[in-house]
Parts: structure tokens; C-alpha cells; sequence
């Protein structure tokens, strides 16, 4: 029986040794310290003490949005971003022009409900970049993407069929949105049948494009108060942005 004690103790103090020089890189971890231990020095007690993820990557975690393809950088600016705008709609659409336009790189997430509610493709304009969005502007004719957060509005009947008007949140970098026309609308041009031609989705006048097929269920979705973003890790939209919080200490 001593020895069982014995053998007891020194385990439980290898524990402790293990615990208190080993890093721990879990997203949730259990940290051990010692409790207040009974008269008996051969009984060592632990209490347990939970530490968790910020509640955005818990929700990013548990959407399994890295498997999906969006950028946890872009996902947290996200995040941020929906925080300050108060939206009308719990509803956030995620455009991350990080990825190939070969990809689905279009989320929509309810954040009330914790889902992702729609993966789809989405177009970049046309002097943005080829397969890739590189450059972006808020200029006039530039046919370019803006970057940052857009508020979803009103519907419409336009040259494209149902289209959704955007309006831009950021000054200096998206604000010129409505007066350039930039909206939701579906074409032609995104669509599976395009990339196997072209090793590419088709490119627009710097509208956040989308497929015929998906534009009813996301305009539906998206209008009368809903949020997108138009994300790439681009260091003068970096800098200049007040929504995402990247200099500050949001969270």
C-alpha cells in the first residue's frame, strides 16, 4: 500500500514538472495547479482552470471556415468590422479576394444563428487582376474592386436582371460605391462552365459579381441591412481602415 502511495505521489509530481515547463499551444487547454492539499503529504489535488478562444475564432473554429478556404485574418477583420457597423441583418457575406477567383471564396454567415449559410464564386473587377484581385480603387471608371465593408441595400431590376445596391461604409477607400454603380448582380461569366475554358472566373466593372443561379438566394439573403466585406491583405487598406481594428486593441 506504500508503495501504491509512493508511486501516487511521484507521478503526480512529474505532473506538475511536465505542466509547468512544457508549452502549450492548444486552443483550449487545461491548466493545473496545486489545490490546497489535506494533512495527508501524499495526496496531491488539482483544480482545473479552462482558457478559451476569443468568441471569433471559437465561431470561426466552429464553422470549420479554414477547411472552407476563408482567411482567419480576414474572417477576424470581418468580425471586427461587423461589430462597429450595427447592421440591420445578422447576416455577414465575406468576400476573400486572398483566395483564386477559381475558388469559392464568397461566405455568408449568420452570426445570430452560427452558420454558414452560403459558399459560393464571386467576380473581381476586370483591372483588379486575372485570376487573382491585386489592385483596387474607389475611383471612377478605374473597373476596379474596393475593398472593406459594404452595407447591402435596396433591390433593383437593372441590364443584369435583379441586382443589389451597395453602399460603402469607408471613406477614402469604398464610399464612392453607389455613385460607381458597384452592386450584386449575377452573370454569365461566374460560373464553373467559365473557369474549365478559361482557368478563371470572368471579371466585372469592379461589382462583387456572383452566378445567375445564386443570385436570387443571395440577394434575398443580403438585402435591407446585411454586411459584406471585401477582404485582401492589402497594407494601404491595412492601415487606412478604421473598421477592422488591426493597429488597436479590438478583438
Amino acid at each position: 500500500m506504500k508503495k501504491l502511495v509512493m508511486l501516487i505521489s511521484v507521478g503526480a509530481l512529474l505532473l506538475i514538472a511536465l505542466v509547468g515547463f512544457q508549452k502549450i499551444d492548444s486552443p483550449f487547454y487545461l491548466s493545473l495547479t496545486p489545490a490546497d492539499s489535506t494533512n495527508d503529504s501524499t495526496s496531491v489535488y488539482f483544480k482545473h482552470q479552462i482558457v478559451s478562444l476569443p468568441e471569433w475564432q471559437t465561431l470561426y473554429d466552429s464553422l470549420h471556415l479554414r477547411e472552407a478556404g476563408l482567411s482567419l485574418e480576414g474572417f477576424r477583420f470581418a468580425w471586427n468590422g461587423f461589430q462597429k457597423a450595427k447592421f440591420e441583418k445578422p447576416v455577414l457575406a465575406i468576400a476573400d479576394f486572398s483566395q483564386s477567383s477559381r475558388q469559392k471564396r464568397l461566405y455568408v454567415i449568420d452570426i445570430k444563428a452560427r452558420k454558414l449559410i452560403y459558399n459560393t464564386y464571386v467576380a473581381h473587377g476586370r483591372n483588379s487582376g486575372e485570376e487573382y484581385a491585386r489592385k483596387f480603387s474607389n475611383q471612377n471608371s478605374s473597373y476596379q474592386s474596393s475593398l472593406g465593408f459594404y452595407r447591402a441595400l435596396t433591390t433593383y431590376q437593372g441590364k443584369h436582371g435583379l441586382s443589389l445596391r451597395l453602399q460603402g461604409l469607408e471613406e477614402n477607400i469604398n464610399h464612392r460605391a453607389y455613385e460607381r454603380a458597384i452592386v450584386m448582380h449575377g452573370a454569365d461569366y461566374v460560373s464553373e462552365e467559365f473557369i474549365r475554358r478559361t482557368g478563371r472566373l470572368g471579371r466585372s466593372q469592379g461589382c462583387p459579381a456572383v452566378s445567375v443561379a445564386d443570385t436570387p438566394k443571395l440577394i434575398s439573403l443580403l438585402s435591407n441591412g446585411a454586411g459584406l466585406f471585401l477582404y485582401y491583405p492589402d497594407i494601404a487598406y491595412l492601415k487606412k481602415s478604421k473598421m477592422i481594428g488591426m493597429f488597436r486593441n479590438d478583438s
